[in-house]
């Protein structure tokens, strides 16, 4: 009998069948790296606004959260090879993603920003054209597989581009010297600000909204295999009933200080 239920198990794995249907468990991936958005710690516990989100959607579908920490550029892989069912990681809505997996509804929208020395000649710029122009031939620290990424490769073709696995091996080369700016969305750069060694830094004053350009995609959404149109469809009631009452509006000021909640159109 064990012999018979490990083959199952095994069976299952290697056709990479979903936990969803079969126990009531949802698992979900993140990134585990991203404060405050999602933030591991060595046990795997995850805590941060994905993580409440994840809570609060698991609470509104009546199943057991699980979360499965991953680098972010391979979420979607590991999406894709059904590691778990869904993505909850501060991950923007493109039409690149779209060619390979789905998404719910958009639930929460940030600014994306620059941070530089206060010494940069990017300080006091106050428009994008003319930020756009200043960033030429400069290096520009981003996190691998984001929408920053996207934008900086089409936009500041000229720039001197640097990726990093997560946030943190983008600030250490920020506040060494290796890069001249920094380029994410404005909540996970305060994070930097706060520490002694974001003393010398600020925040170039131009918000990049994601209308801006496509890139930056079209909001915060979860990501869902394509094949999984059922549970696309209860994500996106769940989640319209979680902005609508003001749910998502309350994790995000404890995380942000400020309501990012995205209503459903």
């Amino acid at each position: 009998m064990k012999f018979k239920v490990f083959s199952m198990i095994a069976l299952l794995s290697i056709l990479g069948t979903s936990t969803y249907a079969a126990d009531g468990e949802l698992s979900i991936g993140t990134e585990g790296a991203y404060p405050p958005w999602s933030m591991a710690d060595a046990n795997s516990n995850v805590t941060g606004f994905d993580a409440d989100v994840g809570n609060l959607l698991c609470g509104k579908l009546q199943m057991k959260c699980h979360f499965v920490v991953q680098a972010f550029d391979g979420l979607i892989p590991a999406l894709k090879a059904k590691r778990f069912d869904i993505i909850i990681s501060g991950m923007s809505i493109t039409q690149d993603r779209k060619k390979e997996i789905n998404f719910s509804v958009g639930y929460a929208e940030l600014a994306n920003m620059f941070l530089v020395p206060k010494t940069s000649d990017l300080v006091g710029i106050k428009d994008i054209d003319t930020l756009l122009k200043g960033l030429d031939g400069k290096s520009i620290g981003v996190q691998a597989g984001t929408t920053h990424a996207h934008f900086i490769e089409k936009r500041v073709p000229t720039a001197d581009l640097k990726t990093y696995d997560t946030l943190d091996q983008m600030q250490i080369d920020l506040a060494s010297g290796r890069i001249e700016a920094a380029f994410a969305d404005a909540s996970a750069l305060q994070d930097f600000l706060a520490k002694p060694e974001g003393k010398d830094f600020q925040f170039v004053d131009v918000k990049v909204q994601s209308k801006f350009d496509s890139t930056l995609g079209e909001g915060i959404g979860v990501g869902i295999a394509q094949e999984n149109a059922e549970l696309k469809a209860k994500i996106d009631t769940a989640l319209c009933e979680l902005v609508a009452d003001g749910s998502i509006g309350k994790a995000s000021q404890t995380w942000f200080k400020s309501d990012i909640s995205r209503p459903c159109s």
